[in-house]
Formats: C-alpha cells, structure tokens, sequence
C-alpha cells in the first residue's frame, strides 16, 4: 500500500521532507518508524491524516503520516 510520509523539522537531516513509500496491509505506525531509523522514544506528535496517532494505529492505502519531534522553549 502506498502512504506518504512528511518529516517535520529535524526530522529531515539526512532523510527526506515528503516521500510516497510502500509497506504491506495493516502495518502499525510503529513499523513505519522503524523503517525510517527512528529507535527509542517516538516522536512528538504524529498525525495521520491530520488525527493525532499512535505507534499501534494501523496504516490503510493512500494515508498520509506526519512526523514532528517534541520542541521545548521559552
């Protein structure tokens, strides 16, 4: 299935800023992340298809997946 996958901020040294890539039926977000290299804590916020999700939330053909890392400041 294809999902297109925008990585925010950080996110895109060395990756990419927007990318349609294939996985198989029923993948979770969290394997979606794993391919991308993220290990350890998830990012901040990941919104599919503009809705807040999870690592368990699972992917269906032609969603779109967001990736922005936690930001802190004053």
């Amino acid at each position: 299935m294809q999902i297109t996958v925008k990585l925010c901020a950080s996110y895109r040294v060395g990756r990419f800023k927007e990318a349609e890539r294939d996985y198989p039926a029923g993948c979770p977000v969290g394997d979606l992340l794993q391919t991308l290299g993220f290990t350890g804590k998830p990012p901040g916020v990941i919104p599919l298809n503009g809705m807040p999700a999870v690592q368990y939330t699972e992917l269906h053909d032609g969603d779109t997946v967001a990736l922005f890392p936690l930001v802190s400041g004053g």
